[in-house]
């Protein structure tokens, strides 16, 4: 992972970097996991949707999903706190995923902002920042560190303390990748209830992570089964941008709780989608019920469509539990 801060000068290379380690800390069960929409529109410009960008809030950390243009007035029309943004996940560099990625880290640096920011994204989108940041001769005030994304196959981007990040290969007219994001297995909960009074401190992670206390002789003096029980089960979020048909995915898809997949047209446009590597409702619908996903949210409707009901008709023919992506919305994971 490869630092830009200040005014670039072109050309610095961006090396291909590692997996971002976050240092480990207190986790309590259930914090925060929600996604809220902040634009579903496709590349042409609508009055009802606006270009890609989507806000996922891990516990205190924000994670914005592409930044297309006018992102940060989305932000600011939802009353999120842009300062909070720390890591930013671009899938590919067609202008309606990343236009609105400048000027926000621009409004960033003029707030004041110190705290490192973590930008993941695809090979290019270091020189088209640096380029920037040189020719207006514009200087961060905050450390920016790029992480290449690799198109081609999935790699692991995140460690953070609450969950993982990794990429996802999509297919489409230039390199793109969605993003899995896997919370961590929780802790078992303690039953305080059944617990003697005088278990020292030291026994009761050991019983949380699982494991029986053994007295010298190897005996069981505290069985993990009777004082704590199974904590609440891990939440996935998938996002899969611009992107063909591609059986592939289910695989790594399998199971995800809410998954996130573009459907810019009706199967009256089938051929259409396939000739410029977009998916239809139903084929989007198809990649969820193979999956065995638990729910399914639909977005980039082509501007071509005035009306979205029969986006959510076709597709819950072939997987009831779609949604579409409404704007402003924010859905529980």
């Amino acid at each position: 992972m490869s630092t830009m801060q200040g005014a670039a000068s072109a050309g610095t290379p961006i090396n291909q970097g590692t997996t971002h380690h976050e240092p480990e800390h207190h986790r309590p069960a259930n914090l925060p996991f929600t996604l809220t929409i902040l634009g579903a529109g496709s590349a042409t410009p609508a009055l009802r949707y606006h270009p890609t960008a989507q806000l996922l809030t891990v516990g205190s950390d924000y994670m914005l999903i592409d930044c297309g243009e006018g992102t940060q007035l989305r932000l600011i029309e939802q009353k999120i706190r842009m300062g909070r943004l720390r890591y930013i996940f671009i899938s590919h560099l067609h202008g309606d995923h990343y236009f609105g990625l400048p000027p926000l880290l621009s409004t960033l640096n003029l707030s004041g902002r110190t705290e490192d920011l973590f930008l993941f994204g695809p090979r290019g989108l270091d020189e088209v920042l640096t380029t920037i940041f040189r020719v207006s001769d514009s200087r961060l005030g905050y450390r920016l560190h790029f992480q290449v994304v690799d198109p081609a196959q999935p790699m692991r981007l995140l460690d953070h303390p609450q969950l993982t990040v990794e990429s996802i290969p999509l297919q489409h007219r230039i390199d793109c990748s969605g993003y899995l994001f896997r919370e961590k297995p929780h802790a078992r909960r303690l039953l305080r209830e059944r617990l003697p009074a005088d278990v020292p401190v030291q026994y009761l992670k050991l019983l949380k992570e699982g494991h029986d206390i053994l007295n010298a002789d190897g005996q069981i003096i505290h069985a993990a089964d009777d004082v704590t029980e199974p904590g609440p089960p891990a939440r996935s979020y998938a996002f899969c941008s611009d992107t063909r048909y591609v059986e592939g995915l289910i695989s790594q898809l399998r199971g995800v709780d809410l998954l996130y997949h573009e459907a810019t047209f009706l199967d009256d446009n089938a051929q259409r989608a396939a000739e410029v590597y977009h998916s239809t409702a139903s084929q989007a619908a198809t990649i969820a019920a193979r999956a065995e996903v638990g729910r399914l949210l639909i977005g980039h409707f082509s501007s071509r469509y005035k009306q979205y009901e029969d986006f959510l008709n076709e597709a819950r023919a072939v997987f009831p539990e779609t949604y579409l992506a409404i704007e402003g919305q924010t859905v529980l994971i």
